[in-house]
């Protein structure tokens, strides 16, 4: 069903249409609600336009309420900018099924998410394929070339391990919707993580900061 990593990643797509969806099904019910009502008619276009100004504003001014979430299980710790979410798949490593599991937040029109592929054996030529295909899922759904550089990863008791940096902007979907995404992907015994931002443009770099300054492992 999932054939790359970012199709895992399908919530991302859809986070502008689903808000709009939101503010038309609102207002349709306001509507039906009081037709055949006329002096009631103002005071629904009253609402329906004060929703509607509301969601805007709140498009504009996401809420960042960031809270450290410790993953034990996974080995890992990082900020969030809102109460996370989890979920597991299939997926599958050059023909090897594995299990990822992932833990999401949204905020604004951004999603923050962790993903961990469970590995079968903790070598460096398994490590290896998991980065390869995390790399390379990424980039190949918003349509880039999968350009990483490298970069260190903290670990919680001190020193640090080498990993990727990635910063790509193209087309996701069907609907070709621009999408920028940060990511950083490594590896560490028996996990491949990939902590990732994607969002529909920009965002401002404090809050990317705040997301991989903070991510560390255990």
């Amino acid at each position: 069903m999932f054939q790359t990593v970012f199709r895992i990643y399908s919530l991302f797509v859809r986070i502008p249409s689903r808000l709009f969806s939101s503010l038309v099904f609102h207002g349709n019910a306001a509507a039906r609600m009081l037709r055949g009502q006329p002096r009631a008619q103002s005071m629904t276009r009253a609402a329906v336009c004060a929703l509607a100004i509301g969601v805007a504003l709140s498009g504009c001014s996401p809420t960042f309420d960031w809270r450290t979430v410790m993953n034990n299980d996974n080995g890992y710790s990082i900020d969030l900018p809102a109460k996370p979410g989890n979920d597991q798949r299939a997926v599958q490593v050059d023909g090897t099924p594995m299990q990822m599991a992932m833990q999401t937040a949204e905020a604004g029109d951004a999603v923050f998410a962790v993903g961990t592929i469970m590995l079968p054996d903790d070598s460096e030529a398994t490590q290896r394929k998991a980065l390869e295909f995390l790399r390379t899922g990424l980039a190949r759904n918003v349509g880039v070339t999968p350009e990483a550089r490298a970069v260190q990863i903290p670990l919680a008791a001190g020193g640090k391990v080498l990993g990727l940096e990635m910063t790509l902007s193209g087309e996701a979907g069907s609907s070709h919707e621009k999408r920028t995404v940060y990511a950083r992907l490594v590896a560490r015994g028996r996990h491949a993580y990939q902590a990732a931002i994607i969002a529909s443009g920009p965002l401002p770099q404090e809050q990317v900061d705040q997301f991989f300054s903070s991510f560390q492992l255990y």
